[in-house]
């Protein structure tokens, strides 16, 4: 059996690593996250990284709708942009941002792209 909320914190771990790895800057996990709700799963050391971020990681599946919500939400609540980053068992990581952080998009699509095309976008908005 699987403890959910240790996979979890692996996880957000893991892509706090990938994060400082890929851009230099440092992340903690919020913790807030478990006692409050409009929280994200990762803070940054850089206060002009631009994302929210929502990290998921299951064993199978398919995105689900309701994390783009959570994310959202607590990307209203610091001013940032929301993020998704998920992983499902031997998959790659995935990130769902708003299409509107790339080109103008007044509808709200949302983009699924691979990790390093996030990191690649961050460096740009942040440049």
């Amino acid at each position: 059996m699987v403890n959910g909320r240790a996979k979890g914190a692996s996880f957000e771990r893991e892509v706090a690593k990938l994060l400082h790895a890929e851009l230099g800057i440092s992340f903690k996990r919020n913790l807030e996250q478990y006692r409050a709700g409009f929280h994200d799963d990762l803070t940054p050391d850089d206060d002009s990284f631009p994302w929210s971020i929502e990290c998921k990681r299951y064993a199978g599946g398919s995105f689900n709708p309701a994390w783009w919500q959570q994310a959202s939400d607590a990307a209203q609540a610091k001013g940032k942009l929301p993020c998704v980053i998920y992983k499902f068992d031997r998959r790659p990581i995935r990130v769902a941002i708003p299409l509107g952080a790339i080109f103008d998009d007044t509808d709200g699509h949302l983009v699924d792209v691979s990790f390093e095309t996030l990191c690649y976008i961050t460096r740009e908005i942040m440049e």
